[in-house]
């Protein structure tokens, strides 16, 4: 069972401080052979502001592999919305920051990557479940 979403933005917004107060020393993880956190700098599609979304990810190679789940909702994040606008984006692992360039996963890539997210968070098997749209696999390639 997934958390609630109201859960969930709770928890990401506790994640965002924790990142902030401690100057980027807790909040964020490596994924290694697993499941990691990153903050994802987007520029807003219409007001041009950065925003910053809290996300999980795994590796592959020296890319990074984000799901646009929304926590099972029927709509699209508004990140990767704004990423679909703006490719070119920036994310936080830790104190570093990279520069990264959005794609949506080819059909291919999203065949391969698919068991990894599940086996890495079986909640995105419920989320795909639950809605009528396609989830988008994100790769963020580094630039």
């Amino acid at each position: 069972m997934t958390p609630p979403r109201p859960l969930m933005r709770l928890a990401w917004a506790f994640h965002k401080a924790l990142f902030w107060v401690t100057g980027g020393r807790v909040g964020t993880e490596r994924a290694g052979a697993g499941l990691g956190t990153l903050f994802l700098l987007s520029r807003g599609r219409t007001s041009g502001a950065v925003r910053r979304s809290g996300l999980f990810y795994v590796e592959d190679g020296r890319d990074l592999i984000v799901v646009a789940s929304n926590a099972g909702a029927n709509v699209d994040p508004n990140w990767w919305r704004n990423l679909q606008a703006t490719p070119d984006a920036e994310v936080e692992i830790g104190r570093e920051r990279l520069p990264i360039r959005a794609r949506a996963a080819t059909a291919e890539e999203a065949a391969r990557l698919w068991p990894r997210l599940v086996a890495a968070n079986p909640g995105y098997a419920a989320y795909r479940a639950k809605v009528t749209r396609e989830i988008p696999i994100v790769i963020l390639e580094p630039r």
